[in-house]
């Protein structure tokens, strides 16, 4: 089983409405709709927005449904200027921006995984691989990198540079590293899909209004062609 996390509805309800053999459950304020995708089995959900949310969503996904790898899918800020709006990301790792003690002398985003800490959460490169020949072939390209996460919508071109420069950031949004966590911590494969809904820059929240929905749809066709290939990922 496939399972697919986004923040927000239109992330996820193509995906949804797609599924044959459609069923719903509540856990913890969630609803889970579980289905056949083009003949696989999947599991998506709208977790909401930001980080709390998402890792308590994936949580509760990876104990009841105890899917093979995780994705989690929608739009984000991009990061520089090759990174432009509608293009897609796939995240090498993930981190967390916002995670920071280090007034105790630890790096900023460390956060810990077990008994070890890390700053750059992991992705899994086989399901990686996947989506990025598929982002290839149906978008022509594919950026992919580090995604930084924190619990904050992003509009500052000053701010955007210093996520490249202290996490090598090419795209920022608020769920990725938190889901990224919770698999790790459970030992299940992650991937992160985005779409670039805006520039993360002084018009970012112009743009997010205007190509928002255009962009999760993209990421939304991208999983359906892919899926199946991504259930056969050993």
């Amino acid at each position: 089983m496939i399972g697919i996390i986004g923040a927000m509805e239109i992330e996820v309800a193509g995906i949804t409405a797609a599924l044959t053999d459609h069923k719903t459950e509540t856990l913890c304020g969630v609803t889970f709709h579980t289905g056949k995708l083009n003949g696989t089995d999947v599991v998506a959900a709208k977790c909401g927005v930001g980080k709390v949310n998402a890792a308590m969503c994936t949580a509760a996904m990876i104990l009841s449904y105890a899917p093979s790898v995780v994705i989690n899918t929608g739009v984000a800020g991009g990061i520089g200027e090759g990174v432009k709006i509608g293009n897609m990301v796939v995240a090498s790792h993930t981190v967390q921006y916002d995670y920071d003690t280090t007034a105790i002398g630890e790096p900023k985003g460390f956060v810990m995984i077990g008994s070890e800490g890390v700053v750059q959460l992991p992705t899994s490169a086989k399901h990686n691989a996947v989506l990025e020949k598929y982002a290839e072939k149906i978008y022509n390209g594919v950026h992919t990198g580090v995604i930084a996460t924190g619990d904050r919508f992003v509009a500052d071109p000053a701010f955007c540079l210093q996520l490249k420069a202290e996490f090598g950031a090419i795209s920022c949004e608020m769920e990725t590293g938190a889901v990224a966590q919770v698999c790790a911590v459970n030992k299940t494969p992650f991937c992160g899909l985005r779409a670039i809904s805006d520039n993360a820059n002084d018009e970012g929240s112009v743009d997010f209004e205007t190509f928002a929905k255009s962009s999760a749809e993209k990421c939304i066709e991208l999983l359906k062609d892919a899926v199946g290939e991504l259930n056969e990922v050993q």
